[in-house]
């Protein structure tokens, strides 16, 4: 049955059936729709067409309709569509076609303007007419708000199950969920340990890449998830144990948002941002068995922000310790405009503030010389720790012993995870038919490839015996006494050659939460050490000079001079 609409012009042009479905899952489950869509072949033949002359277009199964990203099938119709190659368009409703009325409008201009038919399973429309054209324009937006509506109801549903903490999101390694859907920690034992191992030991290292280090030294590696969600052990790497130390997950919390969407890229496609603390949407605490608890995890947290180095704001962070000879790297801010304060090397060592010069054009710079600043500081540390310096050795000396026992014992589970993964390769090429070689061989590399990893496994640990088993015995009395017989040694240790600067920037930023420096003269600067906890100590410090007439007395030292020759 024809239709008043199809004219020879129409018919002297392809038709196309535009097959479509939202999601993978409709595909392999709604074999009805699939075959609805496919038989609208059979009506464009009623309306005229011939067979030859009928081309289903189904590049787009299994893709959402809200946008046209990444639907070529619709792109390459539109084309067409613009090209006048199209005299009607089937679809089984116009929402196989577009939910976007931004997409649905300009498909309705280039049918009326190029004289293309638009039908669905309720009639037949020309665009180019005002009756066509307004009842497609309402299906369009009655499409579009119905997805509104399905995308609003699922979100709201969402969000309430996530501020119940119920929402059952991909969990970490070290989790996992009980058949009554409770989620408790891993019960293998050593991914508990390893984890834990790498809170504890940035506790005390500070820093992402020390952490790695200490691992890859110890030839430790971390459990991960693979593709399919099984356990695997891989080498440790930074952004491993960053995501690690920077999920909330691990403190027990579930929080949902932690990500955003950005601005689309050239290919149109959005990355995910990670949000801030303060961003999150939804954070519940205590739903999940914590590796540690919520206090630490923030101040895991402010050692990470901090660890970065930011020279532009006001508050920026210190950024690691490193060896430079600037002692007070990081931790010194300008008394003028209250900046932080850069370090130069070049023709000596100074502190220097360069915020008016980048950000205003200014030609002055503050730059003051660090060695003396650097000695003064120094002097006020010590003299403010003398009287907790033992207390501090004692502390020390016990996360030493802890931190070994820890590492320790992670060496000797992942030695005992080897024995066993060489065991069950034993196992395994032991049962195999021997006359079929074409499994056997591939066991039996298996096995030696294991047996190899053990014995590496076993030298490196018996490589890293203490070779001192007595001091680490020893107890904190004895600690204490021999602290005692050793009192007085830290400025010692401070002044001594060997002491590596970073560890002596490390003990300062321990008391030190900034010091401001602010030029009083050409040969004096005013030193403000700020202590944690809020306490403040003034200091004046003489600056080393270029020439005596720099000296503010330098008029009457050069008049005694002559008086006395």
């Amino acid at each position: 049955m024809g239709s008043e609409l199809v004219t020879h012009h129409h018919l002297d042009r392809r038709a196309v059936v535009y097959v479509r479905q939202s999601t993978p899952h409709q595909v392999l489950t709604n074999q009805e729709s699939l075959r609805l869509q496919y038989a609208l072949r059979a009506r464009a033949h009623q309306l005229g067409w011939h067979e030859a002359d009928i081309e289903v277009v189904d590049a787009d199964l299994g893709l959402s309709g809200a946008s046209v990203a990444g639907r070529e099938g619709f792109k390459n119709l539109v084309a067409r569509v613009a090209l006048g190659e199209v005299g009607l368009i089937l679809s089984i409703e116009v929402t196989r076609l577009a939910r976007n009325c931004s997409d649905w409008y300009p498909l309705l201009d280039l049918c009326g303007r190029h004289g293309c038919l638009i039908g669905d399973r309720d009639g037949l429309y020309d665009p180019a007419l005002p009756d066509g054209r307004l009842v497609l324009g309402l299906k369009g937006t009655v499409s579009e708000m119905e997805l509104y509506t399905i995308r609003s109801r699922l979100t709201s549903g969402l969000l309430a199950k996530a501020a119940r903490g119920e929402l059952a999101l991909q969990l970490p390694t070290g989790f996992v969920r009980d058949p009554s859907g409770v989620v408790i920690q891993d019960p293998n034992c050593e991914v508990r340990s390893r984890i834990a191992l790498v809170f504890s030991t940035f506790l005390e290292r500070r820093t992402t890449v020390r952490v790695v280090g200490l691992l890859r030294a110890r030839d430790l590696t971390l459990p991960r998830r693979d593709q399919h969600g099984d356990i695997c052990w891989r080498a440790p790497t930074i952004a491993a144990v960053t995501s690690i130390l920077r999920n909330p997950a691990y403190a027990g919390a579930f929080v949902y948002g932690r990500t955003r969407l950005g601005p689309p890229g050239a290919n149109g496609r959005q990355k995910q941002r990670r949000r801030s603390a303060a961003e999150w949407r939804i954070v519940v605490r205590d739903k999940y068995p914590a590796y540690v608890d919520w206090d630490t995890f923030e101040r895991i947290q402010a050692i990470m922000a901090n660890n970065h180095a930011d020279y532009q704001s006001v508050r920026g962070g210190r950024g690691i310790t490193r060896n430079g000879a600037a002692l007070l790297h990081g931790i010194t801010w300008c008394g003028e405009c209250g900046h932080k304060m850069t370090v130069r090397y070049k023709g000596g060592c100074a502190y220097a503030c360069t915020y008016l010069q980048r950000q205003h054009g200014s030609a002055h710079t503050e730059c003051l010389r660090a060695p003396s600043i650097d000695e003064a500081v120094s002097k006020a540390f010590l003299e403010a720790v003398a009287p907790a310096e033992l207390e501090a050795l004692a502390r020390a000396e016990r996360a030493r012993r802890d931190a070994e026992a820890d590492l320790r014992r992670a060496e000797e589970q992942q030695l005992q995870r080897l024995r066993y993964e060489a065991s069950l390769a034993e196992r395994q090429y032991r049962r195999v038919d021997p006359d079929n070689r074409l499994v056997a061989a591939e066991l039996e590399r298996r096995w030696e490839a294991s047996l190899v990893g053990l014995r590496r496994a076993e030298e490196a640990l018996a490589r890293r015996q203490d070779p001192v088993p007595a001091r680490t015995g020893m107890s904190d009395r004895q600690l204490r006494a021999r602290a005692a017989e050793l009192g007085g040694q830290l400025p010692e240790i401070w002044a001594d050659p060997a002491t590596a600067q970073v560890h002596r920037k490390a003990l300062l930023r321990c008391l030190i939460d900034k010091v401001v420096l602010t030029r009083l003269g050409r040969d004096r600067a005013g030193v403000r050490i700020v202590w944690r906890g809020g306490a403040v100590t003034p200091l004046e410090v003489d600056l080393p000079v270029n020439a005596l007439a720099a000296l503010p007395r330098a008029a009457e030292m050069e008049a005694r001079v002559i008086e006395l020759a």
